[in-house]
């Protein structure tokens, strides 16, 4: 087994990886910005290295200095946790030249479902459906109106090289293809260095499935079941449960079957994420493949049991897969909400500063994977990702039940979170229902903001903040909790900012 790896990545996924690493006794090492040297993946880690400034060009992103920094500590295997170079098919095949393990797939694997024409094509060879569109990508604008009429509006614009929406533009007429056309380009090259794009039908208000795999270097393949990933803003998802109440088991078995057959596809091993658009008959597309953990992936360890980052580190090492398929079953339902440091009323914009108090919640079902502690900095340099809440729950409505009441007693004071929205969310009869899609939030919700949060904001938090308002100006006597209950959190952000 591994003697040291090296965690190069930062936040809540840091955090995770150095919890598994302890209880498999290895070493954990980490990287850290100067912006991220009192983060709390610095503060546990058993060895951590300033790895340069706070843009993730010069310190995250550094591939032949963090391959240095491996060799140079003797750490045995790196793992990229998710973004950054986790799916930078170059570094991996830098970190494989080196002589270290790199705990995920191989770059070549990484580069064929890096590129995402690449992928539409290899997984129509091997019979896995695809979303109508381009296998190739699309440079001229002329021929991308030709293609436009030819499947019908409305259609997709996307990055073949990246995700997270990112140079990814919804088109209903040709007026619109003009001037998104290049806006896209140009977004994709900027986050991802290359500026191709390509064209899919749009799938009205579909559902975003996704399948959990897991492989090991000797051929043997399983998968985990699906989560449902529809609840999303700005194309990136913000709450997540498994399984998903809209698939039965004919669906499920056609779904982690296409998804098995993908991976098999690019003989990918590790752990991966087959995602899919699944239509309102239950018709299913591949969409992409993540060819890394996912930031979900704790509502897959809750239903299964299973602790996916010691198995990817097992793997990594060489070991065989020593469970089989039938092996695993469903077990109850799971839902993560993934708090943001994150201004709900002003487009879900990100919220910098310092973590000035943190309690957490607990209980029955209840799980916090999180990347901040008291006085952690929140930076403007990185996604604002702050902790993930995780409930289980025998049935999905014991698992929303017990999210409500944990969102209601997790305090985080210091930066504006998302935690009003979805105290929102459950409160909504569609999602108890299981009647949304990925438009959900676009649809039901922006159209409510800007709006004073008073009934979605916990009235413990607000009562905190006042309270250590006044600890922090010393001026106690000025604060009476019974006469001066703050209303919204723009209130008590500007009392900190005064």
């Amino acid at each position: 087994m591994f003697t040291k790896i090296l965690i190069v990545n930062r936040g809540e996924i840091a955090v995770r990886i150095i919890k598994a690493c302890r209880e498999m006794n290895i070493k954990s090492a980490v990287i850290y910005s100067e912006a991220d040297k009192s983060s709390l993946h610095v503060r546990i880690a058993d060895e951590a290295y300033l790895i340069g400034p706070p843009p993730a060009s010069e310190s995250y992103l550094h591939k032949s200095k963090i391959i240095d920094l491996a060799k140079e500590i003797g750490a045995d295997a790196i793992h990229p946790g998710y973004g950054f170079l986790s799916e930078n098919s170059e570094f991996i095949k830098m970190v494989e030249e080196s002589g270290i393990e790199f705990i995920g797939p191989s770059s070549k694997s990484v580069e064929l479902m890096g590129d995402k024409t690449a992928a539409r094509r290899l997984m129509q060879q091997h019979n896995v459906p695809i979303v109508p569109g381009t296998t190739e990508a699309i440079d001229d604008k002329t021929v991308a109106k030709k293609i436009a009429h030819e499947i019908g509006y409305p259609i997709m614009l996307k990055a073949s090289s990246g995700g997270g929406g990112k140079g990814m533009r919804k088109i209903f007429n040709d007026d619109e293809l003009d001037s998104a056309f290049d806006s896209a380009r140009n977004e994709s090259l900027k986050a991802f260095g290359k500026s191709e794009i390509y064209i899919e039908k749009l799938i009205v208000d579909p559902k975003h499935i996704e399948v959990q795999i897991f492989a090991d270097k000797f051929g043997n393949y399983i998968h985990l079941f699906e989560r449902d990933c529809s609840i999303q803003r700005r194309q990136q998802k913000v709450v997540e449960e498994a399984p998903s109440i809209f698939i039965d088991d004919i669906t499920r078995e056609k779904i982690t079957t296409a998804a098995i057959n993908a991976a098999k596809a690019c003989n990918y091993y590790n752990a991966g994420t087959i995602e899919f658009l699944m239509d309102k008959n239950k018709d299913f597309y591949f969409l992409e493949m993540n060819t890394r953990l996912q930031v979900e992936h704790p509502v897959t360890e809750m239903i299964t049991g299973v602790d996916l980052v010691k198995m990817q580190i097992r793997v990594a090492n060489g070991e065989k897969l020593n469970v089989k398929q039938e092996d695993f079953k469903i077990n109850g339902h799971a839902i993560e909400c993934r708090i943001y440091a994150e201004d709900v009323d002003n487009n879900f914009s990100p919220s910098v500063g310092k973590i000035l108090h943190h309690r957490l919640t607990s209980g029955p079902g209840i799980r916090i994977d999180r990347g901040i502690d008291l006085l952690s900095d929140v930076p403007i340099y990185y996604d604002p990702l702050l902790s993930k809440v995780t409930a289980w729950g025998n049935t999905r409505n014991e698992a929303i039940q017990r999210m409500q009441r944990a969102l209601k007693e997790y305090q985080i004071i210091g930066v504006i979170t998302n935690i009003p929205a979805f105290n929102w969310l459950f409160n909504q009869g569609k999602y108890l229902t299981g009647d949304f899609n990925i438009n959900f939030l676009e649809k039901e919700f922006l159209p409510l903001i800007p709006q004073k949060w008073n009934q979605y904001i916990n009235p413990e938090v607000e009562e905190a903040a006042v309270v250590l308002a006044a600890l922090l100006k010393n001026k106690e006597s000025e604060f009476k909790l019974s006469e001066n209950r703050v209303s919204s959190q723009n209130r008590w952000l500007e009392q900190f900012d005064e």
